[in-house]
């Protein structure tokens, strides 16, 4: 996963992230962040589409590659 712009330490601030199929399921905040905590999980269906932003903090993840399969 590569972020795109500069981790903040405000709660829920909006970015962009690339993720892979590594990172599939997607959810939202990811467990590395350091604000993980910031919201309630929340999933997100990145496969079909390759780009889907979090309802809660408008973060914009972009899947890098194709899905294939996570498992």
């Amino acid at each position: 996963m590569e972020n795109k712009q500069i981790d903040s330490d405000q709660p829920n601030a909006s970015q962009r992230v690339e993720v892979t199929a590594a990172d599939l399921p997607l959810h939202c905040p990811m467990p590395d962040k350091r604000l993980w905590d910031s919201h309630p999980k929340v999933y997100l269906p990145i496969e079909s589409s390759g780009k889907e932003a979090c309802p809660y903090c408008g973060t914009v993840y972009v899947l890098n590659g194709s899905a294939g399969s996570s498992h």
